[in-house]
């Protein structure tokens, strides 16, 4: 919670300090939107553009097809080290898997990836990994497996320095680089990286191979286009002007005939297109979602991520975004509970960069889901109930009091530790807050009074 408010405010800052804020926004949304609806021009263009700078192109239609090009290449050129900078393409694919199932270590480089792939655990964030973790949960975790020393320990500074030493030493061993792409732009075939940290300069550049997954809604026209779409991501993301790094990638090394090679960048290039059920969205209603640029903005607004976290969605991709994104992708059964974990309050919609209306894609799968039975029995009866019980005041009113004097019995210290029936999923997890003692209506009487 501290830290999405931390990443919200500093959105504020940064947008409020752009006098053309919202005017940008509004261009950004266009420029996303008329992508979208021509992206099979912008795919082919961009295809061929790629080709036309050296790099090579590959169609992988489900994330199966993506695993097996990825290893292949791979394979081929008997890749023993990988290095990968931030992907959430690589984490829907489950690509570490696949490739250290074919007897490759697969080494990820962003810190908090690193931290994530140390701890065994999953992204819980879009941008920010492992924002569910304390600076002391890193200190245990670099203890337990990095052998870290009290002086290695002993500050922020010096636990980066100690991630930086090894994360460098796998770079200079890497074979192959893994690459996702922010932006990849059809009229000049470039492929733009945003970080903070470097890694995805090094992935990019120190091996003798890249490959870069790029789902292929992450296109944009033009040079022209990929400029206003970098004025809007960080400002959105992180609250910077613009991130630390950001790469412009056309093509592999240069070589010319009876001239040296380019001293930078690898051999190869490979661009993985994915599609992976986004050609579903695309001819959906939910087609508004391919818009989103992978922000965070949404996430850090929301009020139910804020209390959850990101792994209790469960998906590669979480919060309001994910909550549209994972049931597009994969089909509502069985993740047609992701569009409940939403208030509908708008935040998502205000803060998106790109004015993705989430809300009215959220009702959309709540409807489906409703139709194809897909939710369970009490939530039916226990939303009619509901229903019957707020249209009579009077009935409304003392359920209330009921609950509340109910819920007082049985609190500890203002916080229910077990609750029954269905609730049970809530309490056997976290604790929940009592209702308070007096409900709003009472507290205004009192003091109208």
């Amino acid at each position: 919670d501290i830290s999405t408010t931390r990443f919200t405010t500093g959105r504020q800052k940064a947008l409020a300090a752009l006098p053309e804020a919202e005017a940008l926004r509004d261009h950004a949304r266009r420029i996303r939107a008329h992508t979208i609806a021509h992206l099979d021009r912008y795919l082919a263009q961009f295809a061929d553009s790629v080709e036309r700078v050296g790099g090579q192109v590959h169609w992988a239609e489900t994330a199966t097809e993506a695993n097996q090009i990825v290893a292949e290449l791979a394979l081929s050129r008997n890749v023993k080290n990988v290095v990968k900078s931030k992907s959430m393409v690589s984490e829907e694919l489950h690509l570490n898997q696949t490739l250290e199932a074919n007897g490759m270590k697969v080494v990820e480089t962003d810190l908090g990836e690193y931290i994530a792939q140390l701890a065994e655990e999953k992204p819980s964030h879009i941008i920010a990994p492992v924002i569910h973790k304390t600076r002391q949960d890193v200190a245990d975790l670099f203890r337990r497996k990095l052998q870290a020393t009290d002086e290695d320990l002993a500050d922020v500074p010096h636990m980066t320095a100690l991630a930086r030493r090894v994360l460098r030493s796998e770079f200079l061993q890497a074979d192959m680089g893994i690459s996702g792409v922010n932006f990849a732009v059809a009229e000049t075939g470039s492929l733009c990286l945003v970080t903070n940290e470097g890694n995805g300069r090094l992935t990019t550049t120190a091996p003798r191979l890249h490959v870069a997954l790029l789902g292929m809604e992450r296109l944009v026209p033009s040079m022209e286009d990929l400029g206003v779409m970098l004025q809007i991501l960080a400002r959105s993301a992180t609250g910077q002007k613009t991130s630390v790094y950001t790469n412009i990638i056309t093509g592999p090394r240069r070589t010319a005939a009876g001239r040296p090679a380019e001293p930078d960048g690898p051999d190869e290039l490979h661009v993985v297109i994915i599609d992976n059920g986004r050609s579903r969205i695309l001819g959906s209603e939910l087609a508004e979602i391919l818009y989103c640029i992978r922000c965070g903005a949404c996430l850090n607004a929301c009020p139910v991520y804020q209390q959850i976290g990101g792994h209790a969605y469960n998906s590669v991709y979480a919060g309001p975004v994910g909550s549209v994104v994972t049931p597009g992708l994969y089909g509502l059964d069985p993740w047609h509970e992701l569009p409940q974990a939403s208030t509908l309050c708008g935040a998502c919609r205000e803060v998106c960069p790109v004015r993705i209306n989430i809300p009215r894609m959220l009702l959309k799968l709540r409807a489906e889901a409703a139709e194809a039975e897909l939710n369970p029995g009490w939530l039916k009866w226990g939303l009619g109930l509901y229903r019957q019980t707020v249209v009579r005041p009077g009935l409304y009113h003392s359920g209330s009091q009921l609950t509340s004097w109910l819920s007082q019995k049985i609190a500890d210290n203002g916080w229910l530790k077990k609750l029954p029936g269905p609730l049970s999923g809530w309490t056997d997890h976290r604790d929940f807050p009592a209702p308070a003692k007096k409900s709003f209506s009472q507290r205004w009487r009192e003091e109208k009074e």
